[in-house]
């Protein structure tokens, strides 16, 4: 055999075995939150700290949604994802963390009573999105951005079925919006349905009725 043969092969083998892990990643998710109904799922950045106001902007609001009988869902790591799932705990909803491990991300918070451990990052935003009936996207980087617009693609091209989509905080969210609209819209590369996908709030209650009106528990 030659040894590019061999090596042809040898990827093969380690293409099949992944497969393996990306199904039992699936079922593993699957099988976790099979029973776990309604959900919201909170994105943010996990570079904010306890005592900032956006860390407990994201308690406070996952408090009142578990509180109103909604459970958190959280990428399981620090920051906003900490927050999230504080406050669902105190509000006595189910914390879920769905964790992965990067570099700003070491490692589970404390505060998830139902943790999931993902190698891959396509597997977790499917469980994401099939256990969550609304997404909130407080101020984060490019994983929240990437979080928030998938979601929003799907609706946008009638793969998912509509759900509310929130972005919390005005100051930060609305100049990113203020340029789709300027630019996308303008330029007919989206519609103004499009634009409209996406609801920006600031206070806390505006949040939780905006999903009770939609997400009935």
């Amino acid at each position: 055999m030659s040894e590019r043969q061999y090596l042809i092969d040898a990827i093969s083998v380690e293409d099949s075995w992944r497969l393996f892990r990306i199904m039992a990643e699936l079922v593993d998710g699957f099988d976790t939150l099979s029973d776990v109904y309604p959900c919201v799922s909170i994105f943010g950045s996990a570079r904010v700290g306890p005592m900032e106001e956006t860390y407990e902007k994201t308690v406070t609001i996952a408090k009142k949604l578990a509180e109103n009988g909604y459970h958190i869902i959280t990428g399981g790591g620090p920051g906003i994802m900490e927050a999230g799932n504080k406050g669902a705990k105190e509000g006595g909803g189910s914390s879920i963390g769905l964790n992965i491990r990067l570099p700003k991300e070491q490692s589970p918070n404390p505060y998830a009573d139902i943790q999931l451990d993902f190698k891959y990052f396509f597997v977790r935003k499917v469980i994401f999105l099939k256990y969550a009936q609304a997404y909130v996207g407080m101020p984060g980087g490019f994983g929240t951005l990437d979080e928030i617009f998938e979601a929003i693609t799907l609706i946008q091209t009638n793969r998912i079925k509509p759900f509310p989509v929130i972005l919390v905080g005005s100051d930060y969210w609305g100049t990113l919006w203020e340029w789709l609209r300027g630019n996308l819209l303008k330029r007919k590369f989206i519609s103004s349905e499009d634009a409209d996908l996406v609801t920006i709030l600031d206070d806390p209650d505006d949040v939780v009725n905006t999903i009770k009106r939609t997400v009935i528990v």
